[in-house]
């Protein structure tokens, strides 16, 4: 995950440092590591360092993890993060479902919900649906009602189909539902549960989780399910480009008058994709899908293809090997040194884009670029 690794002694940034700490303490897991280490490693001075760890124990969010021999005077007081300490909740809207995590300081899901959800019944039944699953997986797990009152709950991370404005957390026309055109989400469930909302594309939040999830370089994310899109990530960070609507890419035309899409385009990768995943034919879907990802690749000289979404899990090594047939062709085509691009099946199955809008909420707390 790209970020600043070195941090500044200016009270004015002092939350950019108190993140440098943090996502340290949280990279050394249990065994901790110590106030010289989290020194050097932030170009901090010791008396930085001191005063934020001392602000963390305070509040709760790093504790001693035992004593380790230095190499010369007294033992070094290790520190860990307090996982436990601070919550997330992560929720990813689907045309027809919605799943929900709870996640901790680390990451680790705690608690988890999946119900049907119908996209389309309008935004404030939506709305209803997803605070309503929201409170009630944060009860089951931390005690608290109304989500506000959860101590250590950050926030509420929502990830669903685009296009839509990340920033302002409005949507724009969702393809197959234009009623939710201007809808400011994050705003409505905000008003709603009284805590923080992020909102963002399904495809970014599902990026996000795997370049925190120590996937590097730069890498494009293709979600296949009952829409698709792609969620890129260039050199460590999340690419939303300068409207926050990169990564539409189940609308590239491939085929001139071909069959008409959702977006009202003919011949958009997606509507091709899916008329053949209709008809059974996956050999044709993946080929399909393949030349998507060829474009994107030609584009922007990325490292990596993962394939993610319910369609690809139903038939995993279907799409790698359709992808890859046409990437290795492109690539021999091309004559490129390095061969064809890789492609793989992403980690992280049917929860993987919830766990990422998760990680849209935790993201500052470490000063990730997501």
């Amino acid at each position: 995950m790209n970020r600043t690794n070195t941090g500044v002694n200016l009270l004015a940034l002092r939350s950019h440092n108190t993140a440098l700490v943090l996502d340290l303490l949280r990279a050394a897991g249990a065994e901790g590591i110590s106030r010289l280490e989290l020194a050097e490693r932030t170009g901090l001075t010791p008396q930085a360092v001191s005063k934020i760890t001392a602000r963390l124990r305070e509040d709760g969010l790093a504790a001693e993890a035992g004593r380790r021999a230095s190499t010369g005077g007294k033992p070094r007081t290790v520190l860990r993060l307090v996982p436990e300490a601070g919550h997330a909740v992560g929720a990813h809207l689907d045309r027809d479902e919605l799943r929900a995590v709870l996640v901790d300081l680390d990451g680790t899901v705690v608690g988890e919900r999946l119900r049907p959800l119908d996209l389309g019944a309008g935004a404030e039944d939506v709305v209803a649906v997803v605070a309503r699953e929201a409170e009630e997986l944060v009860a089951d797990v931390l005690s608290a009602a109304p989500l506000s009152g959860a101590a250590s709950l950050l926030g509420l991370g929502v990830a669903l189909p685009g296009p839509l404005d990340h920033d302002r957390g409005v949507l724009h026309r969702v393809t197959g539902f234009p009623e939710w055109d201007g809808f400011p989400l994050r705003d409505a469930l905000a008003r709603r549960l009284g805590v923080p909302v992020v909102v963002d594309k399904d495809t970014n939040a599902a990026a996000l989780r795997l370049a925190v999830g120590g996937e590097g370089g730069s890498f494009a994310y293709l979600h296949l399910g009952t829409g698709l899109g792609a969620g890129l990530v260039i050199g460590g960070r999340v690419h939303r480009g300068a409207r926050t609507g990169a990564g539409e890419f189940g609308h590239q035309v491939v085929q001139l008058d071909g069959v008409l899409c959702g977006c009202g385009d003919r011949g958009c990768v997606e509507a091709l994709c899916l008329r053949a995943v209709a008809r059974g034919e996956l050999d044709e879907a993946a080929r399909v899908l393949g030349v998507g990802a060829a474009n994107l690749v030609g584009l922007l000289d990325i490292d990596l293809v993962l394939l993610g979404g319910r369609t690809v899990a139903a038939a995993p090594e279907t799409f790698v090997r359709g992808v890859a047939a046409v990437l290795d062709a492109r690539a021999r085509r091309e004559g490129g040194r390095g061969g064809a691009v890789p492609v793989r099946v992403a980690s992280g199955g049917g929860w993987g884009v919830a766990e990422g809008a998760a990680q849209l909420v935790l993201g500052p707390v470490f000063g990730w670029e997501g």
